[in-house]
């Protein structure tokens, strides 16, 4: 940082003491790049050259191929020949506090023969899944909170590489769910400059540049901040407030309810929660609507601030909450949130529909095309 003193000096001190600092300062430095998380002073013109890189990965439709989707309260997986989908699946389940990570294994290799029941071979296999992932290796995920650490670094980084080898060492990609959004609204649509955005359990946030690629990018909107407000919600994982992952997912949707008017039982889960709005919604309950609303409002905010870090030409919105006719309520009220607040200069943003289908399996699908066949 090139500034006072003063401010590095808090920067530094917040980082290393403030609990929300902390857990940035260990994912950002150790975890994932295996080196400590330093604020230095230095002067502007010794900073790094900026540097970026695109891959080439998806759109491979070739073969017999498997993908899935790994999420918080549900795992999905797709069956695909030829860019024909002819199985897909969803699958409940809860990982975050299984401590063992057999039991992660056994769970995803019982959905790829699922899938693989429904294709004459196996040439390769795609997947998704929330957290960081480096050459198919998981560095940092929630789905795997519950394991202990040193079993973390032993199993769960090679897990992916396990699951290959079981497989026969067919070409096996696993990359980042928000990533595999963006990709899906690009490969349908044949753009570029396109933000994806999976409502699901937390919030996935993907990217594809304008030439149509992936990049290296560390796309985690779930922890990107869209609310200051001192009193906004704190995540419980990071420690910070306000994140998207409050405001764009089932956790969003659970805390509306009660300021809806709407009673559940204490108990009840979060997917369970969700769908009860769906029920509601349509039956016409207008509570339901309002939530739907709010969530839309929330949406063309937050997009407004995405749009300082992003060129957003187009925007794919996918996961449960999108799901019913909800989504489409939350699709028409970000809508004319940009159209009231976007600076005239600003580039528009088009919304791309996706069907109930892919809002829910899409992923799982486009997963499948990662991989290139040997």
């Amino acid at each position: 940082m090139d500034g006072p003193t003063s401010l590095v000096a808090a920067l530094a001190r917040h980082f290393r003491a403030d609990p929300a600092g902390a857990f940035d300062a260990r994912t950002m430095g150790p975890t994932i790049y295996a080196a400590p998380f330093e604020v230095l002073a230095t002067p502007r013109s010794a900073f790094p050259v900026e540097s970026t890189a695109s891959l080439e990965l998806g759109g491979h439709l070739d073969g017999c191929r498997v993908g899935f989707d790994l999420g918080a309260s549900d795992r999905k997986v797709a069956a695909v020949i030829d860019g024909e989908v002819r199985f897909s699946e969803e699958t409940s389940w809860d990982p975050r506090n299984q401590a063992d990570p057999a039991w992660h294994f056994r769970q995803i290799d019982e959905s790829l023969r699922r899938a693989a029941d429904h294709l004459p071979r196996v040439d390769a296999i795609g997947g998704s899944s929330a957290g960081v992932f480096v050459n198919s290796e998981p560095r940092i995920a929630s789905l795997f909170r519950g394991v202990p650490s040193d079993l973390f670094e032993t199993r769960v980084r090679h897990l992916f590489r396990e699951l290959q080898h079981a497989w026969g060492d067919v070409p096996f990609v696993v990359v980042n769910d928000g990533d595999v959004t963006a990709l899906a609204g690009a490969m349908s649509a044949g753009i570029g400059a396109l933000l994806g955005i999976a409502m699901g359990s937390s919030e996935a946030g993907g990217y594809i540049t304008t030439e149509g690629r992936l990049t290296s990018w560390l796309n985690e909107l779930a922890f990107a901040p869209v609310d200051l407000a001192a009193g906004a919600p704190r995540d419980e994982w990071s420690g910070d407030s306000g994140v998207g992952a409050q405001y764009f997912s089932q956790q969003a949707i659970a805390r509306l309810l009660p300021a809806a008017g709407i009673d559940v039982p204490d108990d009840m889960d979060q997917p369970s929660r969700l769908l009860e709005l769906q029920r509601l919604m349509a039956a016409g309950d207008e509570r339901a609507h309002s939530v739907y609303e709010t969530v839309g409002a929330w949406l063309g905010y937050g997009l407004l601030q995405y749009a300082r870090f992003y060129r957003i030409e187009h925007l794919l919105l996918l996961g449960r909450v999108m799901s019913g006719s909800g989504g489409a309520v939350i699709q028409e009220t970000a809508e004319r949130v940009l159209e009231a607040e976007q600076d005239r200069s600003s580039v528009p943003i088009t919304f791309h529909a996706a069907s109930e289908r892919d809002k829910r399996h899409g992923q799982a699908v486009v997963a499948a095309s990662l991989p290139r066949l040997r």
